[in-house]
C-alpha cells in the first residue's frame, strides 16, 4: 500500500528544527521539496529581519530609518506568510493525490477524475508559485537594506538573497512539475512564463545585493517620499 500524504497535524511553524527534519527524511510523501523550498525563504526572510534589528538604536543608521522599518515589516510578515506556505504546499500535494486515487472505471467517472486532478493540480502548482513571487520581495527587502544597514552583518544579507534564490528556483521545480495535470494550456502556459520572469528578476536582484555587500561601500538613501 502507497503512504498515505498526510502531513503532520502540528504547524510547520509549531516543530522544532529537528522534528519538521525528522519528517522530511521521513517515507512519507509530506512535507516535501515544495514545504522545504518555503522554509529556506523563511531562513532568508529572517536574515532580512536580523539585520534590520541590528541597526536599532544605533543614530549612524537614522539617516535610513524608514528603509530599515520598511525592510523589517516586510521580511517579518513574509517569514510568517512562507511558515504558512510550507504547511498549504503539503496540503495541496495530499489534495492532488486523493484525486488521482479517484475510481475510473466509467466514463463518468474518468471525467470526474480528470476535472478533479486538474482542480488540484492547479491549485498544487499555485501554492508554489506564491513562494516564488514571494522571494522576490525578500531580495528585494535585501538589496534595499545592502550597503545601508550595519556592515558586520552585509554577508547575512548575502546568504539571505542565497537562501530566497535557491527557494524560488525550487519552488519552481514544483510549480513545473504540477503544470502538465492542469487542463488548462492558456494558464498554464502564462503561469511558466511568469515563474520564469520572477526568477529573472530574483536573480538579478540577488546579484545586485551581492556585488554591493562585496564592495563593502555605504549607499545613499533611499528616496522615501513615496
Amino acid at each position: 500500500m502507497e503512504p498515505q500524504p498526510a502531513r503532520s497535524s502540528r504547524p510547520a511553524r509549531d516543530l522544532t528544527l529537528s522534528q519538521y527534519t525528522d519528517l522530511l527524511a521521513s517515507g512519507l510523501p509530506v512535507p516535501g521539496g515544495g514545504s522545504a523550498a518555503a522554509v529556506a525563504a523563511a531562513l532568508g526572510a529572517s536574515l532580512v529581519s536580523m539585520v534590520a534589528r541590528l541597526c536599532e538604536g544605533r543614530p549612524v543608521f537614522d539617516v535610513h530609518q524608514a528603509t530599515i522599518e520598511r525592510g523589517l515589516g516586510a521580511s517579518e510578515a513574509l517569514r510568517a506568510r512562507f511558515l504558512a506556505i510550507a504547511d498549504e504546499d503539503a496540503d495541496a500535494y495530499a489534495a492532488l493525490t486523493e484525486a488521482r486515487r479517484l475510481p475510473r472505471g466509467t466514463d463518468e467517472e474518468r471525467a470526474a477524475r480528470a476535472q478533479a486532478v486538474s482542480a488540484a493540480a492547479k491549485h498544487a502548482a499555485e501554492v508554489p508559485y506564491e513562494c516564488v513571487r514571494l522571494c522576490l520581495e525578500v531580495v528585494s527587502a535585501a538589496e534595499s537594506l545592502a550597503g545601508r544597514s550595519n556592515a558586520n552583518a552585509s554577508s547575512d544579507l548575502g546568504v539571505a538573497v542565497l537562501l530566497a534564490a535557491a527557494a524560488g528556483e525550487a519552488a519552481a521545480a514544483n510549480v513545473y512539475a504540477n503544470l502538465p495535470s492542469v487542463n488548462d494550456q492558456a494558464w498554464a502556459g502564462g503561469t511558466r512564463a511568469r515563474v520564469v520572469e520572477l526568477l529573472s528578476a530574483i536573480e538579478d536582484l540577488a546579484q545586485m545585493t551581492r556585488e554591493t555587500v562585496a564592495a563593502g561601500d555605504q549607499r545613499p538613501p533611499l528616496d522615501d517620499a513615496g
